[in-house]
């Protein structure tokens, strides 16, 4: 079942070691099979080096197990949560990537003193609140505070990150890490300059609709 979805969200699996945004088995990706309904998300606990296409655990909306051995990620609820809450989401992301997480720590917004921040995301990096693993109260979380962007910090927990597709929000993961990590160093250097808001739309505009190929 959704054989080509499961590999496709192997791979995106593979790229959260491979730009250092997960030790061990923390985090994991999820994606939405938008004809069947389905949710396939990484089995909870297994090492990323152990991780194959057949760890992938398809889940209903209602969270039960469609097709795999293995328990789904304890996350899964809070990422159904915000499926059915936010129909243009067709990926999602979660991670303790370190500099994006010390943020989340101590529960500060990352502002837009970056162009490449203002490019991806167009607004702010925001913190939500405070919610504990296994239920759907982390979804809930985003989903009240991810706003317009499509990343989110959970204090005291890590990132989640959004997207039309896996892939989408895969790469919102690695550049919220990247900004993070450039704006904790800048503000050991000093106080960064926030880009005015009318400039950080324009820039936003100029890379969603003429960036590119």
């Amino acid at each position: 079942m959704l054989e080509q979805l499961k590999q496709a969200l192997w791979e995106y699996h593979m790229e959260l070691p491979r730009n250092n945004l997960v030790v061990w088995t923390s985090g994991n990706v999820s994606a939405l099979d938008r004809e069947s309904g389905y949710v396939v998300i990484k089995a909870s606990g297994v090492r990323y080096e152990a991780l194959r296409p057949e760890h992938m655990i398809v889940v209903d909306m209602d969270g039960k197990v469609i097709e795999g051995n293995l328990k789904p990620s304890s996350d899964t609820a809070s990422h159904l949560y915000i499926y059915r809450h936010r129909s243009d989401v067709g990926g999602i992301v979660h991670t303790h990537s370190r500099y994006a997480t010390a943020f989340a720590a101590v529960g500060k917004t990352i502002p837009v003193y970056l162009t490449a921040h203002a490019d991806e995301f167009g607004c702010e990096i925001p913190c939500a609140g405070f919610a504990l693993i296994g239920g759907e109260e982390i979804g809930m979380q985003v989903v009240e505070n991810i706003g317009k962007s499509t990343a989110v910090l959970l204090k005291n927990h890590g990132v989640f990150t959004i997207g039309k597709d896996a892939e989408s929000a895969v790469k919102s993961a690695v550049m919220v890490e990247d900004i993070a990590a450039t704006v904790w160093i800048a503000l050991q250097l000093g106080t960064p300059s926030r880009i005015s808001s009318e400039d950080v739309e324009k820039l936003h505009h100029r890379y969603t609709h003429v960036y590119g190929q």
